[in-house]
């Protein structure tokens, strides 16, 4: 079981750690490159757009090859793709590098939900998903501070053979720790339904799995648009340095660390329903707090505590959404998990793109996400609950 887990929260460190890593060497990447820092930020979205374009074929590849392969071939393109990002001249093959290292990102990141299906349980995968959300959280804090220490001995181009040698330790593991967990259909015997009326019935148009897609989205486009537009909130509207802006953001970093692991004892207490509720109040919390905080000048502390309230918020419900919206796939477990990180991504890539072509300010765009979002997914989880389909879904599955 633990060689599972492992291998999926390595599969998943990828995707964050190729985002962040590699930010604190823009202007010197700029620099030779002959390129502004402005066309290289264009990267980010082109990476996103390497993932979504991967994902939905990744995870029909693990349905019907098996999730090992694919966790191979994304380890290998990542691993690759990033030796030559560190050897490029020009902007345009960095663009490019950029993008398979999205293609790489995204099919291990698949692999890692369809596995974590297809070993757990409904409750521990709850659990796992929230802890694994707790070490991908800090990534975003740790990772400018390690590509700072690399740069202080070595280029720029050091930051890209880490992620390679990191992409080379996941291959190795996938190769030589991770078994298959894709089911071969025995498993599912049934009593007076065949396999293929099984696998049919596993349609992605049930409203639950709808409802958790509609709310992880919302949930990782206000997290990533807190990340985006916080270096503009904490140094630019509270006026903090750069010191204090770094202390802030590990201060929150540690907030969505205690909160994710917290989260798997709490689901012993209390219901999935009811954490799920707790993170989306939180959301709402959270843009009043910055809206009266930051516009109302209420001071430097209600601000942060709206921050705590955005990183606690999703770290809180966004593993247990996750396990929800995975609850009923067995057999199409990987394109489940291929829908939900598509969705993310473009999601969050079109709102934070549509937010500043009609030239919201930064607080404005994050308020609206946590407000809508939060009212949209509390809405969301009062209407539709999983009892009901997954006791359907049990009654065609049930061993015999």
């Amino acid at each position: 079981m633990y060689r599972f887990l492992f291998c999926s929260f390595a599969l998943v460190l990828l995707y964050p750690t190729a985002i962040d890593l590699y930010l604190v060497g823009l202007p010197q990447i700029a620099a030779d490159l002959n390129a502004s820092e402005a066309q290289l930020h264009v990267a980010f979205s082109i990476y996103l757009a390497g993932m979504a374009t991967t994902m939905l074929f990744a995870g029909k590849f693990a349905d019907n090859v098996g999730r090992k392969p694919v966790a191979i071939f994304g380890a290998i393109v990542f691993s690759i793709s990033s030796m030559f990002g560190g050897i490029v001249t020009s902007a345009e093959p960095f663009l490019a590098v950029r993008f398979f290292q999205g293609v790489g990102a995204g099919s291990c990141y698949v692999v890692a939900f369809a596995i974590l299906r297809d070993v757990l349980d409904d409750q521990k995968r709850a659990k796992v998903l929230s802890m694994m959300n707790g070490i991908t959280c800090i990534v975003p804090v740790l990772a400018p501070v390690i590509g700072h220490l690399i740069m202080t001995v070595h280029p720029w181009p050091s930051l890209f053979t880490t992620m390679a040698s990191m992409g080379v330790v996941v291959c190795l593991l996938s190769v030589l720790v991770l078994r298959e967990t894709k089911p071969n259909g025995k498993d599912l015997a049934v009593t007076k339904v065949s396999l293929s009326q099984s696998t049919s019935a596993e349609t992605f148009k049930e409203p639950l799995f709808i409802s958790r897609v509609i709310m992880t989205s919302l949930g990782v486009t206000a997290i990533l648009t807190y990340v985006n537009v916080s270096p503009m909130l904490i140094m630019t509207e509270l006026g903090f340095d750069r010191g204090q802006y770094s202390y802030t953001m590990a201060l929150t970093a540690l907030v969505s660390m205690l909160v994710s692991f917290s989260a798997p004892f709490a689901l012993n207490v209390f219901k999935q329903k009811s954490l799920m509720l707790t993170s989306q109040t939180c959301f709402v919390i959270a843009a009043i707090l910055l809206l009266t905080s930051i516009d109302g000048g209420l001071g430097h502390y209600v601000s942060l505590l709206g921050f705590a309230f955005v990183c606690g918020g999703f770290s809180l419900g966004f593993g247990v959404a996750m396990s929800q919206a995975l609850s009923c796939y067995s057999q199409r477990a990987g394109v489940a998990s291929s829908i939900l990180g598509v969705s993310q991504v473009c999601t969050s890539a079109l709102f934070i793109w549509l937010m500043g072509a009609i030239g919201l300010s930064a607080l404005n765009m994050l308020v609206f996400i946590l407000a809508a979002g939060g009212v949209i997914s509390i809405a969301l989880i009062l209407w539709i609950g999983p009892s009901q389909v997954k006791s359907d879904y049990e009654e065609a599955t049930i061993p015999s």
